[in-house]
């Protein structure tokens, strides 16, 4: 298994920072120089295994160059389903995995994904490293400890989230809240509970969750705190303290209890697209600016923050890693046969988009692997901090576009905005090109938690995609019109979707409609059909 580390107990904290961080100091040569060297090692790893040898037609490739000319660009459904499509199925693998893990996946099938030994180590250094960032507030700060108290919230194994809070536990010799051993046999409302009662008793230096469950708790704990009644549970001493203090905090500032004040983290870790829709709401309901990684059950981190919270720079050493230019990659989409170039982080543009493609390291088994999602590059480094790398966000899934016109692709992350940017408080939504007539339009079906005009909202969200989305702008500029309709749905839509989707079976990533480009089922089922 995974071997317990001792540098912690050191006390060094250059020597830490170092161990974990340090790859925040290197250029892009250098960075391309361990990419390089991983890749090649991986070559010579897993270039004999079944899956590699049938991938690659019998070729073998020793060099980064000779890989990127010979190699397919792969999917898993087409290219790794067969093979590696439930767990334990190793026969075609190059060394046998030390534990196997899930995504969600299509059609009641998830994607699996075996993971080596010495993967896990250096995914486990990076998740250290993203922990580090979260707490940190200027560069070589340390405030993880062994015995930290994590308050975590998150999918349990074998989801990646779960695999993390106990490859870090064990390791790092953390503190879990609640229990790994309980919370895998708790459903997910169970763990939250769990875990917040735990957290009171116990407290809480750090927090790992999706966003948008840190801010509906948040949300839920502040409205409740202005009610709140007596509980057995605060004859506890250490719950005492804890509530008193909350309570003098929340009556200096004359305003409710928020979790910050029962609980003063010394950092957050969010994961999920909405992070930076959210920045400020979790800034505010939990005292700490959250953290963001780009992680995913196929390689690990693809990307994370520096301690400055701000845009993502890439990690070196998890997977080898190029890049789909946004042209070619719509160029594939519209021609399955078409094979789209990709370029390496040397050649990345300011401002351009780009689909991510990965190469596992370490005897994994991904080869050119495209995971479906889209970055956009920032800038090609981050002066005020010295790094020397580019820093970029997560733009949005590849196939979560909605095409307006043929002239303005909306994503996820725009149309979230534009709606959070309105004011009014909503429980979830969910949006999909449809048409009127011949018109197409961009139907929003939304729950709100507050009485709202229609066309008001409809004009809202209108005036802020103009906002906050240059191409959507010019096309409604030479359009002349507001593609926006709106349907309210009933009070509690969304919960009965979900409490529906959790009888029939559905695995945690399905329990909530898509966003974008949501199904006929799911909209007949929202809308109470």
């Amino acid at each position: 298994m995974i071997t317990r580390e001792t540098i912690f107990q050191s006390g060094d904290k250059d020597k830490i920072w170092k161990r974990f961080c340090g790859f925040l100091d290197l250029s892009v040569e250098e960075f391309m120089a361990i990419q390089r060297r991983l890749l090649e090692e991986q070559l010579e790893v897993v270039g004999e295994s079944p899956l590699w040898k049938k991938l690659l037609n019998g070729k073998k490739p020793k060099t980064m160059e000779e890989f990127r000319e010979v190699a397919p660009i792969t999917t898993y459904w087409t290219h790794y389903a067969d093979y590696i499509g439930e767990e334990g199925k190793d026969q075609y693998l190059a060394t046998k995995p030390l534990l196997w893990a899930h995504s969600s996946g299509r059609g009641g099938r998830y994607k699996w994904i075996p993971w080596t030994k010495t993967a896990l180590e250096r995914y486990g250094d990076g998740i250290m490293a993203g922990m580090l960032f979260a707490c940190a507030d200027r560069k070589g700060e340390v405030k993880v400890q062994e015995g930290f108290r994590i308050l975590c919230i998150l999918a349990p194994p074998p989801y990646i989230s779960g695999i993390t809070g106990q490859i870090q536990a064990s390791r790092f010799n953390l503190h879990i809240i609640p229990p790994m051993d309980i919370s895998t046999k708790l459903e997910f409302q169970e763990r939250i509970q769990l875990g917040f009662k735990l957290a009171l008793k116990e407290g809480v230096d750090f927090v790992g969750a999706l966003s948008t469950v840190l801010v509906k708790v948040g949300a839920g704990m502040t409205e409740r705190s202005q009610g709140m009644s007596f509980s057995p549970l605060m004859l506890r001493p250490s719950v005492a303290i804890r509530m008193l203090r909350a309570l003098v905090n929340s009556k200096r500032e004359k305003r409710p209890i928020l979790p910050s004040d029962l609980w003063p983290v010394k950092g957050i870790s969010c994961g999920g697209t909405d992070t930076s829709i959210y920045r400020e709401k979790l800034k505010y309901y939990w005292g700490r600016v959250a953290h963001e990684m780009y992680i995913m059950t196929e390689c690990g981190i693809v990307t994370m923050q520096s301690w400055t919270k701000k845009d993502m720079t890439f990690y070196p050493y998890l997977a080898f890693l190029e890049f789909i230019p946004e042209e070619d990659w719509l160029k594939s989409r519209q021609d399955s046969s078409y094979r789209p170039r990709t370029v390496l982080i040397n050649e990345l543009e300011v401002g351009k988009i780009y689909e991510v493609v990965i190469t596992n390291f370490y005897g994994m088994s991904l080869m050119r692997y495209r995971p479906g999602d889209l970055i956009k590059v920032t800038a090609l480094e981050d002066k005020r901090a010295g790094i020397k790398l580019p820093q970029v966000i997560f733009y949005s899934r590849a196939d979560g576009l909605i095409d307006l016109y043929s002239i303005v692709k909306l994503d996820e992350r725009t149309v979230w905005q534009a709606i959070d940017n309105t004011g009014f408080k909503y429980e979830d939504w969910s949006a999909r090109k449809e048409y009127k007539g011949s018109e197409p339009i961009l139907r929003i079906y939304i729950e709100l938690k507050e009485n709202a005009d229609t066309k008001n909202l409809e004009s809202l969200i209108h005036e802020q995609l103009i906002k906050g989305c240059h191409f959507y702008e010019e096309a409604i500029g030479e359009m002349q019109t507001n593609p926006i309709q709106v349907t309210l749905l009933q009070p509690g839509s969304f919960q009965r979707y979900y409490d529906k989707k959790r009888t029939e079976g559905a695995d945690l990533a399905h329990l909530k409609p898509p966003h974008m480009n949501t199904t006929d089922e799911a909209i007949k089922s929202l809308s109470g059909d």
